[in-house]
Formats: C-alpha cells, structure tokens, sequence
C-alpha cells in the first residue's frame, strides 16, 4: 500500500495538486491521525498478546532472593518461591485454623515415640525430663517424581550425562533450563536424609543448625567430623600450593566436596527406600513443625553434585538460583534483576484441594473447587518493582493480580467506618478488589545489645536506662505515622495467635492500664526521664555532664526510611539521649550483628511455626548471636530465664506451661533487652478474578490453592486499560480549525482567476 501510494503521487496528473497549498493542510491532517492514532489506540499492556487468557499469576519483589537452597534460606521472600518447589514431608491445611498439619510427601502424620534410659517405651504424656530418646518415623508416598532437569540426565551406561561440565560446554547456557538434556528419578528416602546431613556441613553455615543441634541426635558431633574433613583438605591445599595458595579462588575453581557417607549421624536412620528416622536427644513437640520447613526438604545428591562443578560456579549457575524440587512449580526462568517465573512441574504428583475447612469457608466460596487437582495456574510471574508507586498503578491497572499497601497508596485504598474498622473505599469496591486483613503472627521490634558496656547489662540502672528508652519510643504514634494504623503495640515477644499471648495484659514497666476505659496507656515523658534520672542520666548525661550517645545500626539504605530514622532520633532527643545513625547495607549490618559491633538496632521476626518456643528462644542465652550465632541478636542472658525456658520448651500446651510463659514474659519485660515494638496487621488486596484466597501465614506454599478466571480479567484489563483516542480526534479538530482559513482562501483566489 505504502508503495502503491508513493507511485501514485509521482505521477504527472499528482505533481500539480502536490504543490496547492490545500494539499499541505490534506498532509498535516491526514499525518496526524497516522502517527497519533496507533498511540491513542495502543493499551500499555506490559505482557506478551500470546499470554493472554491464559491463568497466569502476576506479583511482584522488591529485593532479588539471596539464598534459593533450602539447606540455607531463612526469609519469608524467598520462601513464597521455594516452598512451591521443595516438599518437605508435612503441610499446614490451608483453610483450618487453629493452624494444622497435615501429610504432604509423608503417608501420614509421624506419632513420636518416646523411651527412657532404660530403652523402656514412655507414654505419650511423659514429663520431657524421663524421655531420653524421641523417635519420628515417617514413611514417604510412592510414585513422586522429580522435575525435569539436567542433574537426572544420563547416558546410554547409566552415568549422568553431565557430571564433567566445562566452560566450552557452558556456552550458550546461562541457566539450568537452557541444558538439552533433562531427566528424573522418584523421590526417595535417601533425599530426606542427605538434606539433614547438609544443614551440618560448616560449609553451607545453615541459619537453623545452632538450633536443631540442641535435638537430633548426634548431630553437633556429625558437623565436627565434616569440619575436621575440610579442615584437613584446607590444609592439604595449602601446603601443596605453597605461598600463592588462596582458599576463596582455590575454592571456587575446586569446590571441596564432603562425603556425607563417611560418618555416621545416629539421629537419622533409613529404614527402606520409602521410610526414614529421626531420632531426637529429648522430648519437642514442636519437631511437627519443624518437618513443615524447606530446611527438611529432599535434597537429591546428583543436583548438589551437579550444581558443586566449578564451571557452573564460576557462571552462577547453583542451587541457590536453581533449586530443583518435587512441588508444584519448578523456576522456569531466574532473571533476578527483571523478573522470577515458576512454571508448572509436568511431574507434580497428585494433590488435592481441602474438602473442609471453617464453618464460614463454604459461604465465602472456598470449598467450590474440593476435590480438584492443584495446582491451578499454570505459571506464576514475580516481576521486580523496587518503587512503590510504578507496583500500585499497574495493580490498578489489572496487571498485578495482588499488592499490598504502602503509605502513599493507603489513603486511596482505605477508609475506616464508624466503628474504627478499615473498609475498602468506593474507588476500589467500583474495582471489584477485595480486601484481607489479618494480626501476623510476628513482632517487629528494636533491641539492646546487652553486652555493650552503656546500654547493655544487669542491675537496676541499666533496666530503669532500657526502660526509659522503651516509653520514648512510642509506637502507638510509629504504628500511626508509618503503618496508617495496621499494627497492634507489642507488650511482649509472644504475638497475637500464639499460645502464651494475652490481649488484656500490659507491659507495667512502659504502661498503665486505664481501668476506665479498660485500655493500656503509655508512661509519660516525664516519668521516663525520671528513671533517666535514676539510671545516672539527669537530662541524658552522666556525672561528667557529657551527653549519652547511642548508635542506631540499620540496614535501611532506602530513601522512604529516611523519616523513620528521623523520628527514632527525635523520640531519644526527648530524653536528651543523642541517637548517632549507622546505616550500611544489609551485608555489613548482619556482620555487624554477628560480631557484636552495636548499641541499639530494629529486628523483626516472623513465626516459623505457631508455638510460644519459636518466640521466646529469641531471648534464650544459647541462641545468642555473637557466641553462638543464634538468633538471640540482644545477646541476652539471664539464667532464671533459660531455667524456666528448658522447662517449657518441651511441654505441651497447659495451665502448667502457661504459668511459666508468664513468669518468663515478666522478666524480660522488666529487664528490657528489647523496645517490643508491635505486631504487624497485614492488609492484602485481590483482584475480583483471584479466587481462594484466605490469609494463612503458616503455608508458605498457599499459592498453588489460588485459582484465577483469566477470562475476567482480560476483559476488566481492557476497560480499564482501552484505548484514549479523544486527544487524537481533538488535535485533528484543532488543525482542521487551522488549515481552514487556507482552505477558504485558495478557493476565493481560485474562483477570483476564473472570473477574471
């Protein structure tokens, strides 16, 4: 057409009309509608034509995954990817509640049992101080299969097609999925035990081993023997290499591979192909939890030998990018830096949809699909959006299928009735969004480093110090000013939904209870400068009249934390205390913690599983994180607290153990190693054609029960995304007014030569 058109205005009849000036006014409007239209018209559509209505499920992150290898991940934004590739052996049911485990690759629930000294088998209510031993068995499903990848490849003579990887292989290749060859294997009880030998290699550092080493048995002596291994290798290398010899290159272009094999670890017993062991040195009820992890997920050998060959190193292909899994979604593509996509495994084995739940489930629709074949979706797309703004207005858009709510967004999508209770405005029930609301059960608090010489330590002085800073800190006004409300003030580590939390008691050393109105309320200022006083800090100095200075270590190099810096620094000014800022990145901060080179800081933590334990062994001393590199980042000590916390470890939930939960929440509230800070309210938001959805914090994995209507939202993303074409019609208008006059005026001359 384009040339047909081009021929045509060469021709001897064109060339005299090409030279009127109507035809310059003919030009202009006929090129303006051709080069505005296809703008007006255009959606922004950021996907693929192919991919539409097609059940596709669209989120986002913020923050590329650090860790993707089970042995290793210890954060609930890596989880949302893992936990939908690696199976652990047990679930939570994703609509009871209380929360509840159920079977996953396991053919049942494993019953503990338990023995004495004497090898005499206990009843299941024994007192934890008689059981010496507590065995789990758990049997495995047969037929579950892994995904397809290159790890189970093999040749003609049954060995792995790619166990001698080199560069000159490698090319062309720059993730798992790009290798030609992939097989598979059934999951196998071999996979279960080889993982938990890898949470004690010294190599992986696993965040949970200083923990579950305190249970399985002789699991602290197994990690020394694989210690001792490396170390002899280290120190073989050396001496062959001689003074050039450099451990991190070294080990980067040889990776040292420990024989699991080699030792034996008595807490871990295969019993046949399909069932294994775990021994336990004590009674824990709360080991059930423990096997709902990715921690004890399988780990096949041939993907750790497979990703350990230097060539792959070297390229970044590892199983911390590429984790290779029996669920329901293997990664399909990893561009951390643009976008995640997790595809459906071919080999998922059979998993249903919960056929019960709460009495009001039903009514709210989710038991329609009971019964029916996970997962739903075929592919599940994480795209990287580090700004808020940009995620919010393509989740208006429709091309976001779920978002939460920042602070800039809060106002447009929250209103709060008579009640005081948060209700979608009428801009997004027009939108057909739903709104979920829920108390997480976690805190998110700021803590002392109680080995520092100033802030931290025992005696009356530095409690009624700690004290004072906790009332300062109010984060009634920090839950307002920066949460928009969505946050309930922590009176102690134990979170609302736990076993030990009581909504009606108050943290008397910070509160007053208003008996009135039944509520707490927060002790002055001047009453915290009073024990400012006390602490030997008249006015925030000491004897000398120097000023106390505190540092504050964060890792928030973002520029939205600037206020919230800001105002921890304003509320200690309240006091006369100087808070110094130390923010680095996250790297440097974790360091930081690990060694100790801190005053004061800003945690949180999130429920592993839902027991008081999984909280209040973040103040026990054996967690601490310099000299143990546990989770106890106050590095708090106290005997009378890890006394009472051995005792109710173990124990099952009762009158008994809710008696020393409040003893132990007594203590720590008086001694004040942390600013408790509060407990998050999560809001998540849903597009109308995202179905089963129900808030549960517990199941990592709760994407695979979400079922989309891609149809819907095709349509709805078209509303709302259609073409704005008035800008085209109304600049052609404007030039038509323009040109006119011309027009007029070539006819007149024309008319006037014809006349005359």
């Amino acid at each position: 057409m384009q040339k047909f058109l081009f021929m045509a205005m060469k021709s001897p009849q064109a060339e005299g009309f090409l030279k009127r000036p109507v035809f310059t006014a003919f030009l202009t409007l006929f090129a303006a509608f051709f080069i505005l239209a296809p703008v007006g018209c255009s959606p922004n559509n950021p996907y693929r034509s192919t991919d539409k209505g097609k059940d596709i499920f669209y989120t986002t992150f913020n923050e590329p995954p650090k860790h993707l290898d089970p042995a290793r991940s210890y954060s609930s934004d890596e989880y949302d990817i893992i936990a939908l590739i690696y199976e652990p052996p047990l679930q939570y049911h994703y609509l009871k509640r209380p929360y509840t485990v159920i079977p996953l690759t396991a053919e049942k629930l494993p019953t503990p049992a338990y023995y004495a000294k004497t090898g005499a088998r206990l009843p299941q209510d024994a007192p934890p101080e008689k059981v010496e031993k507590a065995v789990y068995e758990i049997k495995l499903k047969k037929g579950i299969l892994y995904e397809p990848h290159p790890a189970f490849a093999k040749r003609q003579d049954g060995a792995p097609s790619y166990s001698s990887v080199s560069d000159a292989t490698l090319e062309g290749i720059s993730e798992a999925r790009d290798f030609p060859l992939k097989g598979t294997r059934e999951l196998t009880a071999d996979d279960y035990i080889y993982q938990i030998k890898r949470l004690a290699d010294p190599q992986l550092e696993s965040p949970i081993f200083s923990i579950i080493e305190r249970y399985v048995l002789g699991l602290t002596e197994y990690s020394q023997a694989l210690k001792d291994d490396l170390d002899a290798v280290r120190k073989k290398r050396k001496e062959t290499a001689g003074p050039s010899y450099n451990r991190d290159t070294d080990e980067k272009e040889n990776p040292i591979i420990l024989d699991y094999g080699r030792h034996e670890l008595p807490g871990v017993e295969k019993v046949d192909a399909y069932t294994y062991k775990i021994i336990l040195k004590t009674k824990y009820p709360q080991f059930i939890y423990w096997l709902t992890l990715p921690f004890f997920s399988p780990m096949p050998i041939e993907a750790d030998l497979f990703y350990k060959q230097a060539a792959l190193m070297k390229k970044n292909i590892t199983l911390d990018r590429f984790p290779v899994g029996t669920g329901p979604y293997r990664m399909g593509v990893f561009r951390p830096n643009m976008e995640m996509v997790l595809a459906k495994n071919e080999n998922f084995h059979e998993e249903f949809y919960p056929s019960e739940g709460e009495p009001e489930d039903e009514k709210a629709g989710l038991l329609r699909d009971a019964g029916k074949r996970l997962p739903f979706m075929e592919r599940l797309v994480f795209k990287l959006e580090k700004e808020a703004i940009p995620r919010w207005n393509k989740f208006l858009q429709g091309y976001y299928d779920n978002s939460g709510l920042t602070s800039d967004s809060f106002d447009q999508a929250i209103t709060f009735g008579a009640a005081g209770k948060a209700e979608l405005t009428e801009f997004m029930k027009d939108k057909g969004i739903r709104l979920l609301t829920a108390v997480r059960p976690a805190t998110y608090y700021s803590g002392f480093n109680m080995l520092d010489d100033a802030v931290g330590g025992g005696g009356a002085k530095r409690q009624k110090l700690r004290q004072a800073i906790s009332i300062a800190l109010d984060f009634e006004e920090y839950i307002e000013i920066f949460n928009n409300g969505r946050g309930i003030p922590a009176m102690s580590v134990v979170p609302s939904g736990i076993f030990g939390y009581d909504g009606g008691a108050i943290n008397p050393y910070v509160y007053t209870l208003d008996t009135g109105r039944k509520r707490p309320v927060r002790r002055t200022i001047e009453y915290a400068k009073r024990l400012l006083t006390e602490a030997g800090y008249p006015e925030g100095r000491d004897s000398n009249g120097a000023p106390l200075i505190v540092t504050f270590d964060n890792p928030w190099t973002g520029a939205d934390t600037a206020p919230v810096i800001n105002w921890y620094i304003k509320r200690f000014k309240l006091l006369g205390i100087q808070l110094e800022n130390r923010t680095t990145d996250y790297n440097r901060f974790q360091e930081k913690m690990r060694k100790g080179n801190f005053q004061f800081f800003s945690w949180g933590w999130n429920a592993d599983y839902p027991d008081p334990e999984n909280f209040l062994f973040l103040l026990a001393s054996a967690n601490g994180k310099v000299k143990f590199g546990g989770e106890n980042v106050s590095n708090y000590t106290n005997p009378d607290y890890d006394r009472l916390f051995r005792q109710m470890e173990n124990m099952d939930n009762g009158a008994e153990r809710l008696r020393i939960i409040k003893e132990m929440i007594a203590m720590i509230q008086k001694d004040s190693p942390w600013v408790w800070g509060y407990h998050p309210v999560v809001f998540g938001l849903f597009h109308q054609w995202v179905e089963n959805v129900k808030f549960n914090p517990m199941a990592n994995n709760a994407v695979k029960y979400l079922r989309l209507n891609a149809g819907a939202r095709s349509l709805l993303r078209g509303a709302w995304n259609g073409p704005v074409v008035w800008p085209v019609f109304a600049l052609i208008a404007a030039l038509a007014v323009i040109t006119l006059p011309v027009v007029i005026s070539v006819r007149k001359r024309a008319a006037r030569k014809r006349n005359g």
